[in-house]
């Protein structure tokens, strides 16, 4: 315990970079994911194609590979470009080198997300807009926008609480979040249960406070709609 006390700031400051991490990431993903689902259902053949290599892609490498990938094939890259310059090569920053990882693979599944819920409004209500006069922007923004939202919240939601655990595989890139903290105080003190426990309590704080926030999302975007028209 006074091991655990003595490492908590350094924890806290792990836990915050986590945090950081996994924000930054899943907006990096969302917006991925809307531009992968926009080209699969509007993009041409090519655009589609292109769409549907990057779904594959993600799906068929696994994450840590993919990270390795990113950050040891990025400097890799930076030298060779470098020395074609006759410049110094910076190193890879293991921070954003997680964040344009962990939000490229996730941008993968919001792509499904955002397509899936775009395909369940129903089509009569974009054609009812237009007829109204709406612009292409405006029905998007005022009549598909909100309901797809609403449709895709409940996967949204799930793909947020996996990104916020995948984050731990960043502290195998030497990326000094929670877990690569606990890790360290873990060998160091020869008290590893003790760490790894404390980690697991901060992913499981973290997640249920996103739940309950995720939840007040929910209640907001479902305002004025009938709780049985969900259903139909």
């Amino acid at each position: 315990m006074l091991e655990l006390q003595r490492y908590f700031p350094a924890l806290l400051q792990g836990a915050g970079i986590t945090l950081i991490l996994a924000v930054l990431s899943v907006v990096l993903a969302v917006c991925l994911g809307m531009a992968g689902a926009v080209a699969k259902l509007y993009g041409s053949r090519a655009v589609v194609s292109m769409a549907s290599a990057y779904t594959t892609l993600v799906r068929g490498v696994p994450e840590f590979v993919m990270m390795l990938l990113v950050f040891y094939g990025g400097q890799l890259i930076l030298n060779q470009l470098a020395s074609w310059v006759g410049l110094h090569a910076p190193d890879v920053n293991a921070f954003v080198a997680a964040v344009l990882t962990i939000g490229f693979i996730f941008g993968a599944y919001y792509t499904e997300t955002f397509r899936g819920a775009i395909l369940s409004v129903p089509r009569g209500q974009m054609e009812a807009a237009r007829a109204y006069g709406f612009s292409g922007w405006l029905a998007f923004r005022r009549i598909l926008f909100p309901q797809m939202m609403r449709l895709a919240l409940p996967a949204a939601v799930n793909n947020w609480l996996v990104l916020l655990k995948a984050t731990a595989i960043a502290s195998l890139i030497g990326l000094h979040d929670v877990m690569f903290i606990a890790d360290q105080a873990g060998r160091t003190t020869q008290a590893p249960m003790t760490f790894y426990l404390a980690a697991c309590a901060v992913y499981l704080v973290v997640t249920s406070g996103s739940t309950a926030c995720l939840a007040r999302a929910r209640t907001y975007l479902h305002r004025g709609v009938r709780e049985g028209s969900l259903h139909r």
